[in-house]
Formats: C-alpha cells, sequence, structure tokens
C-alpha cells in the first residue's frame, strides 16, 4: 500500500509547527523581562525548517493524495518566504522589545502567517490554496492592530478584517462553482475537465475564474480591491507592515500562479485580457496616488500597489503559446523575488529611523547621508531598484518583463509602453526621500544609532540588490528551472 503521507516532504511545515506550539508554550514561562527570548527560539525554528527545505532539493514529492507536491517551484518559494522570516524577525527583536509589546504572542502569529508562506506554493488542491492563504492572513488582522493603544492601528486591523473576510468569501463562491462544476479540487483535474466544458456551463465558469480572481486580487492589493492597503501599512506596526508587503503579497501572487497557469489555463482567452486591464489600472493608480504622499510608509503601500500592477502584467500575456507562457511566468517569479529583497530593505531603513522619528514623514529623513551614512545608501539603493534605474537590480527585473511583452507582439508591446510611462512616472517619488537624505539638512544632527541586526539587514539587501544588478542571470535562471509551465 502507497504511503499516503511522505514525511520528508512536509518536513519543513513539521518543524516551523512545532517551533509555533514551543514558542507558545515557553512564553507562558517567560519573567515578563525575557519575554524577547521568544525571537530567538523562533529564529531557530526558521533556520531549522530551511535546512529541511534544502535536503528536498531536485526532489519531487506528494503527499496526501497530490494535494501537496514538493518540486522546483514549491522549493523556490519555501526557501525564499523562510530567508524572508530570518529578515522579518532581525528586524523585530528590538522594534518589539523596546516597544512594550506582546511579544511571545507576536513571534507566535508571525510563525503561523510564515507556515501559511510555506504551504502555498505547495499547494495543488483548492482546499489546501484555501487553508494556505488563510493561515497567512488571519494571523495577520492581529498582528496589524497590534498596537491597541493607537486608534490608527485599530482602525487598520479592523478595516483588514473586514475586507479580508469579504474577499474571502467572494473567492469561497468562486471555489465552489469550480467544484460544482468539474466535481474536483486538484488543479491538474480542474484543467482536464474545465478544457472540455461548453455553453452555458462555460459561462459559468468564466465567472467562477472572476470570482476566484477577485479573492485573491484583494491579497495582492491589485485595482480596485487595493484600498485597505495604505491604512492597513500606516497603522501596523513597521515589521508587520513588511512582513505584508514582502510575504503575504508574494504568497498571494504564488497561489495565483498556480491557479491561472494549471488550473485555468485553458481559458487564458477569457482571462488575460481582465489582467491587463487589471495591471494597467493597478499600476497607474499606485503611482499616481504615491505622488501626493510625504509618510514614507504609505509611501511604500502605494509604491506595492503600482509594483503588483508590474507583477500582474505577464498574466496578459498567456496563452500564447507555450514559450509565452513560459517566459511570463518566469518574469512573475523574478519580479516577486527582487521586489521582495528591495522592500524588506526599505521597511528596515524605516524601522531604524522610526526609533528617533516615529512618525517617518519625509522631512525626517533629512541629512540622513550625515547622521547614518549606511541607511541613507542602502534607502537610496532600494529606492532606484524600486524606480527601475540601473545599476540596481529591479532594472532588470523591469526588463525581464519588458522583453517578455515586446516578444509577445499584439497586445505586449502596448502594455511594455504603459509600464514604460508609469516606471518613469515613479521616479519622481522614489527619488524624494534620497533627496530628503542627501540634500537637506537634519534638525538632529546627532548620529543616528541603528540595532545591530537592522543595519545588518540593510548592508545584506543592498549587496543582494546590486548583485542581482551586477550577474542578472542568477536570480533569472532559478524561476525559469522552477517553472509550472508544461508540468
Amino acid at each position: 500500500m502507497a504511503q499516503l503521507i511522505d514525511y520528508h516532504a512536509i518536513l519543513p511545515e513539521l518543524i516551523l509547527s512545532g517551533t509555533i506550539m514551543l514558542v507558545l508554550v515557553v512564553d507562558v514561562f517567560l519573567p515578563a523581562r525575557r519575554k524577547w527570548f521568544a525571537m530567538p527560539l523562533s529564529l531557530l525554528g526558521v533556520v531549522a525548517s530551511l535546512v529541511a527545505v534544502l535536503t528536498l532539493l531536485g526532489s519531487h514529492r506528494t503527499a496526501f493524495g497530490g494535494m501537496f507536491v514538493v518540486d522546483n517551484f514549491a522549493i523556490l518559494f519555501k526557501i525564499f518566504f523562510l530567508t524572508v522570516a530570518i529578515v522579518v524577525l532581525s528586524i523585530s527583536l528590538r522594534y518589539f522589545r523596546e516597544g512594550g509589546f506582546y511579544q511571545g504572542e507576536y513571534y507566535f502569529l508571525l510563525l503561523t502567517s510564515f507556515l501559511g508562506c510555506l504551504l502555498m506554493p505547495s499547494s495543488r488542491d483548492l482546499l489546501m490554496l484555501f487553508i494556505a492563504l488563510e493561515l497567512v492572513s488571519a494571523p495577520g488582522f492581529l498582528m496589524v492592530a497590534f498596537r491597541k493603544g493607537d486608534p490608527r492601528s485599530n482602525e487598520a486591523g479592523l478595516k483588514f478584517f473586514l475586507i479580508g473576510v469579504l474577499s474571502t468569501a467572494v473567492m469561497l463562491y468562486g471555489m465552489s462553482l469550480v467544484y460544482g462544476l468539474t466535481g474536483a479540487t486538484r488543479l491538474t483535474v480542474i484543467a482536464e475537465r474545465l478544457a472540455i466544458v461548453s455553453g452555458g456551463r462555460l459561462t459559468l465558469a468564466y465567472a467562477a475564474i472572476l470570482f476566484v480572481v477577485a479573492g485573491f486580487a484583494f491579497k495582492v492589493s491589485a485595482v480596485p480591491f487595493q484600498f485597505w492597503a495604505p491604512d492597513t501599512y500606516e497603522g501596523a506596526p513597521v515589521p508587520v507592515a513588511a512582513f505584508l508587503g514582502a510575504a503575504s503579497s508574494a504568497a498571494g501572487f504564488a497561489g495565483l500562479l498556480q491557479l491561472m497557469f494549471v488550473a485555468f489555463l485553458h481559458q487564458a482567452s477569457f482571462w488575460a485580457p481582465i489582467f491587463a486591464a487589471v495591471s494597467i489600472a493597478t499600476m497607474t493608480v499606485g503611482n499616481l496616488l504615491a505622488l501626493q504622499q510625504r509618510q514614507l510608509v504609505r509611501l511604500l503601500a502605494y509604491s506595492g500597489i503600482a509594483q503588483a500592477g508590474y507583477i500582474l502584467l505577464p498574466f496578459a500575456l498567456v496563452g500564447k503559446d507555450a514559450a509565452t507562457d513560459q517566459r511570463a511566468f518566469s518574469a512573475a517569479v523574478a519580479y516577486i523575488l527582487i521586489y521582495a529583497v528591495m522592500n524588506l530593505g526599505a521597511f528596515s531603513v524605516a524601522i531604524a529611523v522610526s526609533r528617533r522619528s516615529p512618525g517617518l514623514l519625509f522631512r525626517d529623513f533629512a541629512g540622513l547621508g550625515k547622521t547614518a551614512p549606511l541607511l541613507a545608501i542602502g534607502m537610496a539603493t532600494f529606492m532606484a531598484s524600486l524606480a527601475g534605474v540601473p545599476p540596481t537590480g529591479g532594472f532588470w527585473a523591469k526588463i525581464i518583463i519588458f522583453n517578455a511583452a515586446i516578444n509577445r507582439g499584439g497586445i505586449g508591446p502596448v502594455l511594455a509602453v504603459v509600464m514604460l510611462v508609469n516606471s518613469v512616472m515613479s521616479i519622481y517619488y522614489y527619488f524624494a526621500v534620497p533627496r530628503m537624505m542627501f540634500f537637506e539638512t537634519p534638525e538632529d544632527t546627532s548620529p543616528l544609532r541603528s540595532p545591530a541586526l537592522v543595519t545588518a539587514v540593510v548592508a545584506a539587501a543592498s549587496l543582494a540588490v546590486l548583485a542581482a544588478f551586477v550577474w542578472p542571470d542568477w536570480f533569472a535562471r532559478a524561476p525559469q528551472f522552477s517553472t509550472l509551465v508544461g508540468r
């Protein structure tokens, strides 16, 4: 009898689950002054999970009757999510230790969300996708509202919760329609059965796809489901905003990639034009609203909306042929990876500055080039990369998408031009912060002391962004190797 559960395949998730329970129990017995011990314990569990993932390199395993799959795509994203977890834990230590927050509960919730992130790229079944997505989202509702004494945090948590529940209901309705049409929840089986649907059932299938995509559009802050993001980012503790911008949105994209390139690929002629419209609207609205911002976290929120529009663009290229689909898939994955690096770096600088200026207005960064040169150089690097300016990895990330769009033909060049115009537009607000750091005089000229772990993250992220420009094949090859197209 075949083994239903491959324990090696789910070992990273098992280790992280054990760490979550251990953090919860140990925190009960820690005295108040030692609550921060939950962070190194969490970090140890994440590193152990990462080692377990590395033991799966090159393998193809399944569990739970094919609902859970470990392949190159899953391994790439698991390594990515666990690396992000290490970074978020590192930038959280001093922030939560000095802020008087409930530290054990925070690390418990954060690791639970990352458990959902780990499950997402291996979920090849609608039920698994739903469970993974809610594991990512539900703890986030609480973490956003962690600053209980701040009305903005309470408002952000409530808004995030209400809109999140609504999007979940819409997505579940679409999934129920898919199951009703196909009698299956496995993505590959859904693809096979939807391919032979016709007539009125095909119209219903299109409606189901729209509902499912709408649910995921909320998770990735796509227009017109983006309005929760700015207030949520601003009200949340800064490390939580970093998690939402780097890990939570990436988990949504990982699920969307599996749905559109596996389950709904045969219906690309229907949904690709919709993605084209959503991509244009998302990048344009995000950039136009970002131009008006004067607070860094809100700027990064609107920036995230615009960046989501760029990531959605490759979805609009699908359906011409397998080679085009392959390029589109690789372009989306490559952009997700490099965007997380520069986004986490920018939030890390924000955390360092927030120790002196919690408001994080643009003027709070005035003269940072003199008071904290390393942080200022890092922030300038991240902003240049977000704008897609060389010599940064963000430049190549945009070029990869631009190249895929041009080679697609048809609507591809039109989308490429729209992306180019939006990228030029974004330069204005991305370089507003570096201008303040290097060309304005600070009110407080004393050196800004940054926590060692935060400084280390800024330095590592800066080097990674620059390395991605010098060796573009280094980060472009992995998405090509881990494609789901043709599998």
